[in-house]
């Protein structure tokens, strides 16, 4: 056989086998080429599909500058020492008054820069303060520029989330502006928990939650109204999917956080676009770690009483070292099994459980999902590489995903989150595709999964079969299912987003 025969033969196998590798596989074959090459490799997760954010604070979303732009225009003035906001009056803009105008930082590069350090992680680096301090530390100092923008900081958001291809996020939101913990302390505590409720809804928490949702109308019809949704010049995040988990502050007395729980609650009885409740501020404070046991008897007590309403919980953002190791060893499991959490935020500190073989092992089987924030947790704790236990979560089946936590804050975004997984923990493409899938898997979007199986491959419901995936036409039977369900609708979506990425390669 002649040298020119065996080069057509050659070619001709080559091209037999292009075409039956999959899109998927073909995908997967470009990431390994370029996982090594950093800027293509960024190129590479910026374009892929991201599915949900699930944990995302909306005021630490916000960067620094958009927050100095809000500031600004509400003419609130600044600590010079301390980069905190101050209402007006105002000093005039000379250099070294201590309470200058915020304004006066765009014409003063240095309070500028020294404003945007103070309210991020930007320029920060070990030393007096830690991480943990001043990425706490920041929402203090920005506090009231967040409070009196929630229309600009969704838009702001949401755009930067649809430009990386983040089709869905649930934001976590005080949305009643602290008026609950106002009640609820006026009210004083009642040891009871349903003379508790009875006494908060009858005492003024009804009003509180129309209040809210009309606010909420308004702040939501305002940030489309910023975007041009419903324009020819419609801004990307317009086809952001966006929801609410109601956000209750457990660094509060008991009558605080009670009330906060019980608006979430009914939020997420009554108002659609809230999804499900969190319990949000620093796990190692005074106050969270010492009553964590009680917040977990309220939820027990709300989840009887509202047991349709979902829940995902802050559980085990501590590390070694910054708590007692007896604080170490039950949070995650309690958030599970009395906490009813369906979903748990960062899980650093798992393998410090009693018995953390046999807690993952049962978040696994109750099918209960991790929410990974890989920058944060390396900011905060201090906790990356090999001692942070995705991989170990991973092995043990327990559902994972991927989210951006306080993506302002952090000075990050979901498609750095996605570079951090894949070149810390050498993830395969089909590992970052059952993450993005798993988002929407265990969004708290109401009706049913796409999926009749995810625990090993993900399959198909009967109606669907056959279909190809997101596709434009669906069949009678699948299209009747679609139409049912606002999650399947969303996970139908993040397949059409895959099959248009994957055809590309």
């Amino acid at each position: 056989m002649s040298r020119k025969t065996l080069m057509v033969l050659f070619a001709v196998f080559l091209t037999t086998l292009s075409i039956a590798q999959t899109t998927e596989q073909k995908t997967a074959r470009y990431l390994d080429s370029v996982r090594r090459q950093p800027s293509l490799l960024l190129a590479f997760l910026h374009d892929m599909p991201k599915g949900g954010d699930l944990h995302n604070h909306l005021s630490g979303a916000v960067y620094a500058e958009d927050l100095i732009d809000f500031a600004a225009s509400d003419n609130y003035c600044v600590d010079r020492t301390t980069s905190r906001l101050l209402a007006p009056p105002c000093d005039r803009c000379e250099r070294y008054t201590p309470k200058p105008a915020i304004r006066c930082a765009y014409d003063d590069h240095i309070l500028y820069n020294q404003i945007v350090d103070a309210w991020s992680m930007r320029n920060w680096r070990p030393g007096d303060e830690s991480g943990h301090d001043h990425f706490f530390a920041t929402f203090d100092k920005f506090e009231l520029a967040a409070d009196g923008h929630t229309a600009e900081s969704v838009a702001t958001v949401v755009n930067r989330a649809a430009k990386e291809n983040v089709q869905y996020i649930e934001f976590m939101h005080t949305a009643d502006g602290s008026a609950a913990i106002e009640l609820g302390m006026k009210l004083g505590w009642e040891p009871d928990f349903a003379k508790a409720r009875d006494k908060l809804l009858t005492g003024g928490l009804k009003e509180i939650i129309a209040a809210t949702s009309k606010t909420l109308d308004e702040d939501d019809a305002h940030a489309r109204s910023l975007m041009k949704c419903g324009t020819p010049e419609a801004e990307p995040g317009c086809n952001v999917t966006v929801r609410y988990l109601y956000q209750a502050l457990r660094g509060f007395p008991h009558e605080a956080v009670f009330a906060e729980m019980v608006l979430g609650f009914e939020l997420a009885s009554s108002d659609p676009r809230f999804v499900g409740v969190n319990l949000v501020m620093p796990e190692d404070w005074y106050i969270p770690v010492h009553d964590f046991n009680q917040h977990m008897a309220m939820l027990d007590y709300l989840h009887s009483v509202y047991p349709k309403v979902h829940i995902s919980l802050h559980a085990g953002e501590i590390a070694f070292g910054l708590v007692k190791p007896e604080d170490l060893s039950y949070h995650i499991r309690a958030s599970v099994e009395r906490g009813h959490a369906e979903r748990i935020g960062h899980g650093v500190d798992v393998m410090q459980e009693k018995g953390p073989i046999g807690l993952m092992n049962e978040m696994a089987e109750r099918n209960v999902m991790v929410e990974i924030n890989l920058t944060s947790n390396d900011q905060i704790l201090g906790v990356s590489g090999d001692e942070h236990p995705l991989p170990v979560y991973m092995k043990h089946g327990v559902p994972v995903a991927l989210s951006s936590d306080d993506e302002g804050v952090a000075r990050s975004d979901m498609t750095h989150e996605y570079v951090r997984a894949v070149e810390g923990y050498q993830l395969q493409y089909t590992d970052m595709k059952r993450m993005t899938r798993q988002s929407v898997e265990h969004s708290f979007l109401p009706g049913q999964s796409l999926w009749a199986e995810t625990k090993g491959s993900f399959r198909l419901v009967p109606a669907c079969v056959g279909d190809s995936l997101g596709s434009k036409n669906p069949s009678t039977s699948c299209a009747t299912f679609l139409s049912k369900s606002e999650r399947a609708r969303e996970q139908w979506k993040l397949e059409a987003a895959f099959a248009a990425f994957e055809n590309k390669f």
